[in-house]
């Protein structure tokens, strides 16, 4: 038996919010130790890093997830009752809910309601002199994610609904203002949502056939019962919540394309969907988005000689294990063609979580993101040109979850698709770009 290297601090949840993004990568460095002890609100934790800590953090057998995840997050993030809080045939069981969702069909029209959005979002911004990309991005995910599961979104509560998910996320870190906007936010959401499932239920409005509405509406768990309106509210926001999120990696996404031309370059000069789809994997690999995720010893047990005990709140460090040197050659460089000769690995590679999304905490809506993610990349690179402005687009790696401080402004943005039409009238070529119907000689910037 091996004693766990302990931090010698009382507390380190001051370091926590210092280090941030960088806290378990620098424990794990300072203690030559994949694993180490120390104590985050006075609460003893065990922190792992690492592509095999990563599948010994997924075995279901030794970890839960029920009361692992601060309440903090759960009042903000993810709702209490979610199925983030679930653990064996419950947990399984509401999964097989959201996978459902996910099918080919279901991701394919996602990309077509997000193409659609997009390019209307396109042709408002050729009209203004500044666009802050974040915030118009977050608006049209909305959108799409209500359309996507069913739930009507009348143009005057646009906003509104946008700011509430979006306030979800942005105060999941947060303290002080941005914890309590995020709880107002959720607790305004959730009723929102818990009254449009009663209505359902009740005959009073029809959810469309097939949409994430009627599933959630419907669904009986292993017990056989309904969720109570709550909770499927709860539940819908677990749907709606992580499409608004993905505004972060479009902005990811764009800040790669700005500070990286020469993978600019290579998308278009490929003009393929493989190559969308390594820097889409790229941009989650290399921009922080969740920090960690959280788990409880579910008994105690001991690996590579180190004793777990039963009850202890672990920690896997999910930035750190996607720039881990052992796996990822110069992890601290953008290089997307990385993902030529990935493995596919569900523990090297984990932004969203690792292990078999289908039956373990893995993200549901990973191939949802990434979908919505390539859509963007092809409008960003092949749908129009615009210019980056000056500003400050530097990021605070202890601000959970990190942002542009500019949020990413565009100005002078012009519609290639309109050039395109002109030109074509003019008799010029096209040619299919992704799906976008283009001139062959269309600038991507």
């Amino acid at each position: 038996m091996s004693d766990i290297p302990r931090d010698t601090r009382l507390d380190s949840t001051l370091a926590l919010f210092r280090d941030g993004y960088r806290f378990i990568e620098r424990g794990r460095s300072r203690h030559r130790s994949d694993i180490f002890e120390t104590r985050l609100l006075l609460q003893r934790t065990l922190c792992l890093s690492g592509a095999e800590a990563a599948r010994l953090f997924y075995d279901a057998q030794r970890f839960q997830r029920r009361g692992a995840a601060p309440r903090r997050l759960r009042k903000t993030l993810f709702g209490l009752g979610g199925v983030q809080d679930l653990d064996g045939e419950a947990h399984r069981s509401r999964k097989a809910m959201f996978m459902s969702l996910m099918s080919p069909q279901g991701l394919r029209r996602a990309s077509e309601l997000a193409e659609h959005h997009w390019r209307q979002a396109i042709q408002r911004w050729t009209r203004r002199e500044r666009v802050v990309l974040f915030d118009e991005v977050e608006e049209l995910l909305c959108r799409v994610a209500c359309e996507w599961t069913g739930i009507p979104l009348p143009e005057a509560e646009v906003r509104l609904r946008t700011r509430q998910l979006a306030a979800m996320v942005d105060g999941s870190g947060g303290i002080g203002p941005r914890q309590w906007r995020a709880r107002m936010a959720r607790r305004r959401a959730e009723a929102w949502l818990a009254s449009l499932v009663r209505h359902v239920r009740s005959g009073e409005r029809a959810a469309p056939e097939g949409s994430a509405l009627e599933a959630v509406a419907e669904y009986l768990g292993p017990e056989g019962r309904p969720l109570s309106p709550r909770v499927a509210a709860v539940e819908l926001l677990n749907l709606l919540r992580p499409i608004v999120a993905v505004a972060r990696f479009v902005v990811f996404e764009a800040l790669a394309l700005h500070e990286h031309p020469r993978g600019r370059a290579q998308l278009l000069d490929a003009n393929d969907d493989d190559a969308d789809e390594r820097f889409v994997q790229e941009v989650r690999r290399f921009y922080p988005f969740f920090p960690f995720v959280a788990a409880r010893v579910r008994e105690g047990f001991t690996w590579k000689g180190y004793t777990f005990p039963r009850g202890r709140r672990v920690l896997l460090d999910l930035y750190g294990t996607n720039h881990d040197p052992r796996v990822w050659e110069r992890p601290s460089d953008f290089q997307p063609d990385r993902f030529r000769h990935w493995d596919g690995s569900a523990f090297s590679f984990i932004p969203q979580g690792g292990g078999d999304p289908a039956t373990g905490h893995r993200c549901p809506g990973e191939r949802l993101t990434i979908a919505l993610m390539k859509v963007s990349l092809r409008m960003l690179t092949r749908a129009m040109r615009y210019d980056v402005p000056a500003q400050d687009l530097r990021m605070r790696f202890n601000r959970f979850p990190p942002e542009p401080a500019s949020r990413f402004v565009m100005s002078n943005v012009v519609s290639v698709l309109d050039e395109a039409e002109r030109r074509i009238a003019g008799g010029g070529e096209r040619t299919m770009l992704g799906g976008l119907t283009a001139d062959t000689h269309a600038p991507g910037h």
